[in-house]
């Protein structure tokens, strides 16, 4: 009996506890959460061997009971910065309409804003024929702008061949004019001929067309001109025609050269703006400019008469 008594009483408890530590686990000891609690506490008292790190001690002055703060400033912010948002979204707006307002004057008076884009490197014109020019024109476009090229080509040959015929001796009028032949005769061939032609194939317009084929003219008898190079001003050797081109070769054979081959340009450029007049022509008669060009005379001429 005594061995009974000496024994701990909470052995047979302990035994019948489906929640006591297998382990090593200390007696009356729960092992849920990783922390010992004494079971014969009726209070929840943290056991010295606990595994959980201690809360931090709360601050000086501080009350469990007291509420926090939330500023109300914070909703005024709101609903002021939306009040701007859409003040901002209102001007954006107005703007955009106005924006669009001049576009549709501009477009309704005719005028049309260009970007410069040619030549990549250096624009200074404004040059879109995939883009602007109508399909079934587009191939006689390409080829007018050829000729406009062309002519550059030859003008700066010219410029080229006639320096060389300075140099052996031949005086520096010729080539004075020849470079004002280059300077006048570029800018004056586009504002002249090829950009009249360039939109007239855009608006396809009478007057542009009309004032196409006034121009072009010129042209063609300059390039007619130039590959003759008679020997009206200064022997003609300002120019390189073939005329000049056969006075310069039976002195320098190297000089003549580049004479002939300016000849060469001049010719070929002839050629091509004969045909690009012709297949504009034939355009512009198939399309019935001509007879809206003679309504409108008629039309002006009967309104200046009254």
């Amino acid at each position: 009996m005594a061995g009974r008594y000496d024994s701990n009483p909470f052995d047979e408890e302990e035994e019948d506890n489906p929640f006591a530590d297998q382990g090593s686990r200390g007696r009356g000891q729960s092992n849920y959460g990783g922390g010992a609690f004494y079971m014969i506490n009726p209070g929840i008292v943290p056991a010295a061997n606990s595994r959980l790190s201690p809360l931090p001690p709360e601050p000086a002055g501080y009350d469990r009971g007291a509420t926090v703060d939330i500023p109300l400033d914070s909703s005024n912010d709101l609903k002021n910065r939306e009040r701007e948002l859409q003040a901002k979204q209102a001007e954006l707006k107005k703007r955009e309409q106005e924006l669009k307002r001049r576009e549709d004057a501009i477009a309704r008076s005719g005028v049309v804003i260009e970007e410069k884009n040619w030549p990549p490197f250096f624009p200074i014109i404004h040059h879109d024929i995939g883009n602007e020019i109508p399909i079934h024109l587009q191939k006689l476009q390409y080829v007018a702008f050829t000729s406009f090229l062309g002519l550059i080509v030859c003008l700066l040959w010219n410029v080229v061949a006639v320096t060389l015929a300075w140099i052996k001796g031949e005086g520096p009028t010729i080539w004075f004019l020849a470079i004002i032949y280059f300077i006048s005769g570029v800018p004056g061939a586009y504002v002249f001929w090829y950009r009249p032609l360039y939109r007239a194939m855009r608006t396809d317009s009478a007057l542009k067309f009309t004032w196409f084929f006034l121009s072009y003219v010129f042209h063609i008898g300059f390039c007619v001109f130039a590959a003759v190079a008679p020997p009206i001003i200064f022997k003609g050797k300002s120019l390189t025609g073939i005329l000049p081109a056969i006075d310069v070769l039976s002195g320098n054979a190297l000089v003549g050269i580049f004479y002939l081959v300016g000849f060469g340009f001049f010719s070929i450029e002839s050629l091509i703006s004969i045909w690009v007049i012709q297949q504009v022509y034939m355009y512009f008669r198939g399309s019935g400019k001509a007879a809206e060009m003679k309504r409108e005379a008629a039309r002006s001429t009967m309104m200046a008469a009254l």
